[in-house]
């Protein structure tokens, strides 16, 4: 008898103590902390920012976890909130403001926005906001003014693009919503497109109903989703979406959480649309999370060919939390599994490029998964596509040039002195009006550098800081030389690739984004390589 009691003991013994030592950690550096803040508060040299402080320590503290782990204070809720679900109470336009003391430009109105109703066009300026004058305004302060709460009216004094009259205009706020899917079409004959670059409420349903569209207008044999550069958002948006296109009742992702209850599958519930139209995903290493889900489910279904490069690599679910004061926890609750059992998180957060997406994962470090046809695919980060297509590399030019504005620039340079464009189909770039763009690009700043060229100039500093530089004058000078090409002669030679952009920004300050989308399709490399290359594919 005394023995049983002895072994209950120490099973009671060897049960508690986990728990005990996990509370007495947590208390222990609780009181550590205080007890510093205390000290600091009566005894440091100069006055304590302990909001400072203490929200760098609490940052510090979470980036140790994972990235998508974040405290958000009051103050930043609605920020959340934009990225959530991204609306906003506003007037519907992206605004330019080049000088501190100039006005503010309309820079891009969007389709059916507050602002187009009152008559506002990219172009225009706003000289005051409410009365109050934009000079010394930044754009941030500008915009801050231009949002408030959907129903109330703000009344600029606006400068007319073309005519430069000075007109009063009231515009009435409502809540902006941006577009989960950007453009929905033919791109040619059969094949059907859709662009989603989120997943917001009510997304899935809007596929749906982009899909009826396209079938009741022509003959759809093939559809399009492209979910490239699409970060995610709402995981039971991606099973809606996986839903249209497999049998309901079927698994879409399982996921996994130590907390009770943070376990569960999601299976599709409503009837698809069609489980026979052959599918193209594409997806790029900036397709995360809700993208990554709809990618896996589809391809461990053998539903869709995947197309284009591997994806971001997160596959953990966050929650939001209340704290005190106003603010919120993000935090992460569990990771995401496919239908095959895949994890689609990164291995480890060291093994990142430089734009966050997972990095090179050797397959000694992976798994192989089967999917429903018997085909062999790996976890260790992203989903991998059964075709991979690498996207255009654009020279350094390229993207110096649309960074800095310089493209936007001129397109509202562009609609200061044209009336009207051709169709965005028929619109096409002159080479007359490329030289005004190399001429109007000469007189801004800008690094148009070329990728060698700065090579060169770092490879020089680290030659002089060795003091090697004198020794090898002749040859860096003759180099230097080399690798020297004046702005308009760099210009003209990257003229194809740049006038994609300079077409796709003036068509859409006279009709907007989606057709925009469409000067962009004219041009994606990717998306025809990846579709020739689709109609071939087979499951195999």
């Amino acid at each position: 008898m005394k023995k049983i009691f002895l072994a209950i003991a120490l099973l009671a013994l060897t049960v508690s103590v986990p728990a005990q030592t996990k509370g007495f950690k947590l208390g222990k550096w609780t009181e550590i902390q205080s007890a510093i803040l205390k000290e600091l508060n009566r005894s440091y040299v100069d006055s304590l920012p302990v909001d400072r402080i203490e929200r760098a320590a609490v940052d510090a503290m979470l980036a140790e976890l994972d990235p998508y782990t974040v405290y958000i204070p009051e103050e930043e809720n609605e920020d959340l909130r934009m990225m959530i679900n991204k609306s906003y109470g506003g007037i519907g336009a992206i605004i330019y403001k080049p000088e501190l003391q100039g006005n503010v430009i309309i820079n891009e109105p969007y389709q059916g926005s507050p602002a187009v109703k009152a008559g506002l066009r990219a172009g225009d300026e706003i000289l005051t906001i409410d009365g109050q004058s934009v000079a010394g305004l930044n754009s941030q302060q500008c915009s801050e003014k231009m949002r408030g709460v959907p129903g109330t009216k703000v009344v600029f004094k606006v400068k007319k693009v073309r005519t430069g009259e000075i007109k009063t205009v009231t515009v009435t706020r409502q809540t902006i919503h941006l577009p989960d899917i950007e453009y929905y079409g033919f791109l040619r004959p059969g094949v059907g497109y859709i662009l989603q670059s989120g997943f917001t409420d009510g997304v899935g349903e809007q596929i749906r109903s982009a899909i009826k569209d396209m079938t009741k207008s022509s003959r759809l044999d093939t559809l399009v989703l492209d979910l490239r550069g699409n970060g995610g958002g709402l995981m039971n948006e991606a099973v809606e979406i996986v839903s249209i296109f497999v049998p309901q009742g079927s698994l879409v992702v399982t996921a996994k959480g130590r907390e009770e209850g943070s376990s569960y599958e999601y299976r599709t519930s409503k009837a698809p649309l069609d489980t026979k139209l052959p599918l193209v995903l594409l997806v790029d290493s900036s397709s995360a999370s809700s993208s990554e889900i709809v990618a896996g489910a589809l391809q461990d279904m053998d539903r869709a060919i995947i197309v284009g490069n591997r994806t971001f690599g997160k596959g953990l679910v966050q929650s939001i939390r209340p704290l005190p004061y106003n603010g919120e926890l993000k935090i992460t609750t569990a990771k995401y599994f496919t239908p095959s059992g895949r994890c689609v998180q990164a291995i480890d957060y060291s093994q990142r490029n430089e734009d966050g997406s997972v990095g090179h994962i050797p397959d000694s470090l992976t798994h192989e998964f089967k999917t429903a046809m018997g085909r062999t695919v790996r976890d260790g980060g992203g989903i991998t596509p059964d075709i991979q297509v690498k996207a255009h590399e654009y020279s350094r030019l390229t993207y110096s040039l649309v960074v800095n504005g310089v493209v936007e620039q001129f397109a509202l340079d562009y609609v200061r002195t044209h009336e009207s464009i051709p169709s965005a189909t028929d619109f096409r770039l002159s080479d007359e009006e490329y030289e005004q763009f190399v001429s109007f690009a000469e007189g801004k700043k800008f690094d148009y550098r070329s990728s060698a060229r700065t090579y060169f100039d770092y490879v020089k500093k680290e030659l002089e800081r060795d003091g090697l530089t004198e020794a090898m004058a002749p040859q860096l000078e003759a180099l230097g030389k080399a690798l020297d090409m004046e702005k308009a002669e760099f210009l003209r030679l990257k003229k194809d690739e740049i006038v994609p952009f300079i077409e796709e920004e003036i068509v859409v300050r006279y009709y907007f984004s989606p057709d925009g989308v469409k000067v962009r399709l004219r041009y994606d490399d990717q998306l025809h390589e990846g579709l020739r290359k689709a109609s071939t594919f087979k499951f195999e």
